[in-house]
């Protein structure tokens, strides 16, 4: 097992790029070029005090200096700490408290930040110290790459310490030292049969996000293999670029959630002529998939030359660095159709053909990759469960965290027997995990476990409602569970979006729903990593803070 500086240092031998694709500009930067930049701030942070062990904050968009910060601070013998950017200016009060929560709760040393976002977050009494791109590079800069003191490999120092979502709860640092972060991409390189000679990676992704950080980037610089970079805000500002990036460069591995593709499907639906046959792994992760995104996805790829194959549905999560499951590549998208109502009443997946009118198809997400080991266990009990039994997935292995930092309360309800709890509702079939969804967001009615996703995405395509922004939870109401549903729209016949949300939530799941609330576009609560907060936007619900129209 090599750290991942040992790693660094090979793939800066190799004679492949980093292509920066921020901001409209095309910047390839060759890993041997970007390692020697990387020392370079690497000295600067060890001449700033920066010593072995310290966390090192980064604030700042998707860019060069950003990326190379990142690879100065594992050179320096430091942590890594990214920390998320705004979903919307609107917040900025909000995300400033969040950003400085973070860094006292990451024990932060000292903060890099970027000069766009340095008047938000000025240095007060009792903060690390703060500085800009500018100490580590340029003329401000007080050492060479030559002055850089390489530390002691240690493979049990931590390499990131990185935030949860904080969909269903509060952020909690997740502790990946360089061992658990080494394991998970030998693991992806194994599974997705990664060569850096013939394969290229694009992504957008934001990399204060596990996917983002460990799933691309530093699957990039860790082997060599050629990487495409762009910004989120190049991605949401116009969705096509993803795929044109793909085209251009000959793509052959890409991720984003499943939004993503809604979003790329639409792109692709009405753009030019793309050629996107070089492509062999789209992973669909980091929310639930859902088969008829992916399947418009594919069916607009279609003219552009996408191999219906190149599809690829997989789990991750950041306590096991990122990989969790992973298919075979080529094998595209398989689902395993099973009867609602057992699956409601029962927590059993019992299968039905494929046309049934109770079937309900979800994504088969592949097998634990190299080094894990998955099991299905009921989440009160904790007795294992055979297959097709839906319990909570329980992971162990040597991608695992160790924990959250310093959050022992935390960390007790995280293991069970040696096994950690994901919190995922899921079963196995054939040795392959198939997911049925969040556990905390399982609404109980009447005796069945109804999910919030079913709803969710009946609503999708209804006229007024903003795709991918409604949000369904139960509510405690005169001792009865209720469905309610929050819903963005714009329209400007709120009430006939209402009675139109009205029944399509009583088709979806047989029942009335107890209240419907529209908002304000932009105004549905998200975490840093654009999924939607159901037990957030609960607590706004019931404290009347939502902003109905």
């Amino acid at each position: 097992m090599r750290t991942l500086n040992e790693r660094l240092e090979r793939a800066a031998s190799l004679p492949h790029a980093l292509t920066f694709v921020v901001g409209g500009e095309h910047v390839s930067v060759p890993y041997a070029q970007l390692h020697e930049e990387a020392r370079g701030h690497a000295a600067n942070l060890q001449a700033l005090g920066v010593r072995t062990g310290d966390h090192v904050a980064l604030l700042g968009p998707t860019s060069r200096q950003l990326v190379t910060a990142i690879q100065g601070i594992w050179l320096a013998g430091a942590t890594v700490v990214v920390l998320p950017l705004p979903m919307r200016l609107s917040s900025i009060e909000e995300f400033v408290a969040q950003t400085r929560v973070r860094i006292a709760n990451a024990d932060v040393s000292l903060v890099l930040v970027d000069p766009e976002l340095a008047e938000f977050v000025a240095p007060e009494p009792g903060d690390p110290p703060m500085y800009g791109w500018d100490v580590l590079e340029g003329p401000s800069a007080q050492a060479k790459a030559g002055d850089w003191v390489r530390p002691v490999d240690d493979l049990e120092r931590l390499a990131i310490l990185q935030f949860t979502s904080g969909s269903t709860s509060d952020p909690k640092g997740v502790m990946l030292p360089h061992r658990t972060v080494g394991a998970n991409l030998d693991a992806i390189a194994s599974a997705t049969s990664l060569d850096p000679d013939h394969d290229v990676l694009v992504s957008w992704l934001p990399l204060y996000h596990d996917m983002g950080l460990v799933g691309l980037l530093t699957t990039g610089l860790t082997t060599g293999t050629p990487l495409v970079l762009g910004a989120p805000t190049d991605f949401t500002s116009s969705p096509g670029r993803w795929m044109e990036w793909i085209s251009t460069y000959r793509g052959t591995a890409t991720a984003g959630p499943n939004f993503s593709y809604v979003l790329a499907a639409r792109a692709l639906g009405r753009g030019d002529e793309l050629d996107l046959s070089s492509l062999r792994i789209a992973l669909n992760g980091a929310e639930p998939v859902d088969p008829a995104t992916v399947a418009r996805f594919v069916e607009a790829g279609a003219r552009h030359g996408l191999r219906p194959g190149a599809v690829f549905p997989a789990f991750g999560m950041a306590e096991i660095a990122i990989a969790g499951t992973f298919p075979e590549p080529m094998s595209g998208l398989r689902t395993d159709a099973i009867d609602l109502a057992v699956l409601e009443a029962e927590r059993f997946a019992s299968p039905v053909p494929a046309d049934h009118e109770r079937a309900r198809h979800f994504a088969i997400l592949g097998r634990p990759v190299d080094g894990l080991e998955i099991r299905v266990v009921d989440p009160i009990t904790g007795a294992v469960l055979g297959e097709r039994g839906v319990g909570e997935l329980e992971i162990r292995g040597t991608s695992v965290t160790p924990g959250y930092y310093k959050r022992p309360d935390a960390n007790v309800e995280l293991f069970h027997d040696g096994w950690l709890r994901t919190g995922d509702l899921a079963y196995l079939l054939d040795g392959e995990m198939v997911m049925c969804g969040r556990i905390k967001d399982v609404i109980i009615v009447g005796g069945r476990n109804v999910f919030p996703e079913d709803i969710e995405r009946a609503l999708a395509d209804v006229d007024g409602v903003r795709a991918g922004n409604v949000i369904a939870f139960g509510v405690d109401l005169q001792g009865k569970e209720g469905v309610v549903v929050v819903a963005e729209s714009k329209s400007d016949d709120l009430p006939e979006v209402r009675r139109t949300v009205a029944a399509r939530v009583r088709d979806a799941i047989g029942l009335p729903a107890k209240d419907i609330v529209l908002v304000a576009p932009g105004s549905l609560p998200k975490t840093s990593s654009g999924k939607l907060q159901r037990s957030l936007c609960k607590l706004r619900y019931l404290g009347a803070e939502l902003q109905a129209v």
